[in-house]
């Protein structure tokens, strides 16, 4: 069983990107996944988190995860808010950042961490700060490769129009 926690802030699609990373994984792999949302004040900006866990065995939980093996962090804005992101992580926890490069005072810097330009990426492609489809991307390709990128592509076209989905 693998799990991941995904933190950001709300607009930024991390409930949504959280849903489609496990449709992808139930769908395109055929494996057992859920998502699990959690709400701060619910409006933008606010803090928000959502849990992943997928298997190749049947999921016999319904619960946040407290042991992550990925923290995907969609705004480090979110440790200027007051959350820790290094609950229940461990040496073997993967971070994927939303960030060109972190500085050595971040809690997570001495753990394997992989950067990604979502930001940008988002602002290119479909013109707004909404993060969610850039993160997803490392989690597909590279060293924290969890599941395969056809799986992610099916899954946003079958969750998205087809307007958003031209920018794939």
């Amino acid at each position: 069983m693998k799990q991941v926690k995904m933190y950001g802030l709300g607009g930024q699609g991390v409930v949504t990107a959280a849903k489609l990373f496990a449709e992808a994984v139930a769908i395109g792999e055929g494996k057992n996944a859920q998502s699990i949302p959690a709400y701060g004040h619910e409006r933008r900006g606010a803090p928000v988190y959502a849990d992943v866990i997928f298997s190749e065995e049947p999921i016999k939980v319904k619960s946040f995860v407290y042991d992550p093996d990925y923290i995907v962090i969609f705004d480090l804005a979110v440790l200027d808010k007051g959350v820790d992101v290094m609950v229940g992580s461990n040496p073997k926890s993967i971070f994927v950042i939303n960030a060109e490069c972190i500085l050595t005072e971040y809690p997570f810097a001495n753990h394997e961490v992989y950067y990604v330009g979502a930001r940008g990426i988002a602002l290119d492609t479909i013109g707004s700060d909404i993060p969610n489809s850039a993160m997803l991307g490392p989690n597909s390709t590279g060293h924290c490769a969890v599941f395969r990128f056809y799986s992610d592509i099916f899954s946003v076209k079958f969750s998205l129009d087809d307007k958003v989905c031209q920018f794939l």
